[in-house]
């Protein structure tokens, strides 16, 4: 073989073993250590058990719905961050998956909080309390 021949074959070898390199760590993909899922996973226990704890000591009205919410949502929080591996997202995929519940919060709350005025107004010049 000649001189460029050699040389040519070398250079296909090394476009080829650049291509496969990546492909095989990328199939590898990024592990997580186990201890970061098992804290998780204790995690999500007690704040279970918190949330079950609400309903065992009895409490009522707001407390118990805010303490029912709060810990779902910390719940979700975590399942959504590692389980999904939302933590390790872009932060432009985290904001277009993320920013729309919040949206849809805010104005579930705002809705809320005109129907208590509505309420409000009806039982004041109407004396309806319906």
């Amino acid at each position: 073989m000649t001189n460029a021949t050699v040389q040519m074959e070398g250079q296909l070898q090394d476009h080829v073993h650049d291509a496969v390199a990546p492909a095989a760590a990328h199939a590898k993909g990024q592990q997580h250590p186990i201890k970061l899922y098992l804290v998780v996973w204790a995690w999500l226990f007690v704040l279970s058990t918190c949330s079950y704890l609400v309903d065992y000591f009895g409490l009522q009205g707001s407390l118990r719905w805010s303490l029912i919410l709060l810990f779902m949502m910390l719940k979700a929080g975590l399942i959504v961050a590692v389980f999904m591996h939302m933590a390790w997202e872009r932060l432009a995929l985290a904001y277009a998956i993320l920013l729309p519940p919040v949206a849809v919060l805010v104005f579930v709350s705002i809705m809320v909080l005109e129907s208590e005025y509505t309420h409000f107004l009806r039982v004041m010049f109407f004396a309806t309390p319906a």
